[in-house]
């Protein structure tokens, strides 16, 4: 999973004379049981996905998939690290582009989150249903990330209006804000949905965070 690109997906690799070295099958490994990991949650539900679920859509042996991690709920963290990780890259990589203005930042970023989520349903439901679910570790992972996006937030409108006072509590308001509205949205009309609410999100953003 790269920052910067639209969706992810494993690397084919070559076979015979031309193998790939151990290194890299591993690699190409982990990143199919990731998604494996992600496809099976979404389709089942964090709690009826088994690891059998996971191996059999990655197309790796049960003793592959422990060589990488020590159970489903370590697989389905590092997966939704990754996500993570790949879809802030994405956005910053996005308000980067945009420019200084505050409006067409906030579009740039706002347009980024919804059509990346768009664009990758599994981790969409992932991301944002079933982390929910998943237990403790899961739910701490989960409020971590909202802080990062908040961050990532706030630093965007600090770099745009340098010297504004926002009240701390207002950029994790507002990454709460979409969350709601973006799962909303997921739920009841699906990932092909999740675009149109481009407005919306840059919308919740410049309301709660456009300096006074």
């Amino acid at each position: 999973m790269v920052g910067g690109q639209s969706s992810f997906a494993p690397q084919v690799l070559p076979r015979g004379r031309h193998a790939a070295p151990r290194e890299i099958v591993a690699a190409s490994q982990r990143g199919r049981v990731l998604l494996a990991m992600a496809a099976a949650v979404a389709e089942k539900g964090y709690a009826r996905t088994a690891v059998a679920d996971v191996i059999e859509r990655a197309r790796v042996s049960r003793r592959s998939f422990y060589e990488h991690f020590a159970n489903k709920e370590e697989c389905f963290l590092a997966a939704y690290d990754e996500g993570v990780t790949w879809l802030l890259d994405s956005i910053a990589q996005a308000v980067a582009d945009a420019g200084d203005d505050v409006v067409e930042t906030a579009t740039a970023g706002a347009r980024a989150y919804v059509e990346l989520l768009a664009a990758n349903p599994d981790f969409a439901r992932t991301f944002l249903v079933e982390v929910q679910g998943a237990g403790p570790a899961a739910l701490a992972r989960r409020a971590d990330v909202h802080q990062r996006f908040a961050d990532q937030i706030a630093d965007t409108f600090a770099a745009i209006a340098p010297g504004a006072q926002l009240p701390p509590y207002a950029s994790r308001a507002a990454v709460g804000a979409v969350n709601e509205v973006v799962t909303e949205a997921l739920v009841t009309r699906g990932a092909g949905a999740l675009p149109e609410l481009a407005g919306a999100v840059m919308d919740i953003q410049l309301r709660m965070l456009r300096p006074r």
